[in-house]
């Protein structure tokens, strides 16, 4: 029996499914959820949100919000939320350079915790990007 997910920033709704399990990036570590799992609310660090339908797996990178679970539904309000297939590595390679090189400067009006939160949000994107390309590489079971 499926459970309803339903995954939303201020923007948009991200991901919107029935599906037959849920990881999580709690502040706390990962959070597994089945459906009929316990209640709970929880925070998101920046991360990797993995969600099983079948044999499908969808990835996504968050970089924080709240984590509810209901017992007919999982709403995850993030902060911000990509598609693993939707991030431009690009663009999040050149995110991470610059965060780098503020990280790098001794200079006292950077806000040192923002850099470093630009760097780990940066990270996560990089991270679940090059994952799935990684899974789409690798030949099926009957050419190895």
């Amino acid at each position: 029996m499926p459970i309803k997910i339903e995954v939303v920033t201020a923007e948009r709704l991200v991901y919107s499914d029935s599906v037959d399990m849920v990881i999580a990036p709690g502040t706390e570590g990962e959070v597994g959820i089945l459906p009929h799992h316990t209640p709970l609310m929880t925070l998101l660090k920046p991360g990797e949100l993995i969600i099983k339908k079948g044999s499908e797996e969808t990835e996504l990178a968050v970089t924080g919000g709240f984590l509810e679970i209901r017992p007919d539904r999982i709403i995850v309000l993030a902060d911000a939320a990509e598609r693993a297939d939707e991030i431009d590595e690009a663009r999040a390679e050149a995110a991470k350079k610059r965060a780098q090189e503020r990280l790098a400067q001794p200079i006292p009006e950077i806000d040192k915790a923002h850099a470093e939160a630009a760097l780990r949000r940066a990270l996560v994107r990089l991270e679940v990007a090059q994952k799935r390309k990684k899974r789409r590489n690798i030949p099926p079971v009957s050419q190895i």
